[in-house]
């Protein structure tokens, strides 16, 4: 699990000027190096292939599937994807597949107790605010930027619920470095499932995402509404 982290958190810098660039599209098929969007993988009902949920509403047939993706495990992942015209039921549209690269995917877990709150470290990591940095479909998703130093060394990433008594919807990104610290700074991605939180009952509420930046301790705030079927 850790080295997933570590291998990602690598491969991110060459894959940045891709995802910067992935609105700009021409007739020479670079378009297909840039992922055009981001999505939850989920395995049909039948459990014979897979589909994507574009966002909280808009789910997509993948028309040239013919068996479940990742061993029919549900993960976020880049995909690139071409509209297709063919009938989509019972989903919202139909597209072909291009390629697909997963990010890690992992649940949320709850603030521990103090004795053990140490093994899920503190240290610095800045949150970068692109489109990449979304919370939808009942996940978080986001890109982040810290410094790496050692490949033997993997770098951990936790977000805590249930800190705040008094506010339910105030999650804590954690980072432990194992102390690998060297002057090459660089961007990774990363999910977190947030079926654990407090039901929303089909409001949409702020979710406060509180980290240890480099410049000392942050806060940000996103719209958050519970995934239809994980409040029963």
């Amino acid at each position: 699990m850790k080295s997933t982290i570590k291998r990602m958190a690598i491969t991110a810098i060459t894959v940045l000027p891709l995802i910067t660039a992935c609105n700009h599209q021409d007739n020479s098929g670079m378009e297909l190096l840039y992922p055009n969007a981001m999505v939850t993988i989920k395995t049909t009902e039948d459990a014979s292939s897979s589909y994507f949920q574009l966002d909280d509403e808009t789910t997509l047939k993948v028309t040239n599937l013919t068996k479940p993706l990742y061993g029919g495990k549900e993960v976020r992942a880049f995909v690139n994807f071409t509209e297709v015209d063919e009938d989509p039921t019972p989903y919202d549209k139909a597209v072909k597949m291009n390629w697909t690269d997963s990010i890690r995917t992992k649940n949320a877990v709850p603030y521990p107790v103090l004795e053990e709150e140490d093994k899920y470290g503190n240290d610095p990591i800045e949150i970068l605010r692109d489109w990449t940095t979304v919370v939808e479909d009942g996940y978080f998703t986001m890109r982040f930027q810290t410094y790496f130093g050692n490949p033997s060394i993997a770098h951990e990433l936790n977000l805590l619920y249930g800190g705040n008594p008094e506010n339910p919807y105030e999650i804590e990104l954690r980072h432990n470095a194992h102390g690998d610290w060297n002057d090459r700074l660089g961007d990774g991605y990363i999910a977190f499932r947030l079926k654990d939180l407090p039901d929303t009952k089909g409001e949409t509420v702020k979710l406060t995402l509180k980290w240890n930046s480099f410049s000392g301790e942050k806060t940000y705030q996103f719209d958050y509404c519970t995934r239809e079927g994980d409040g029963i």
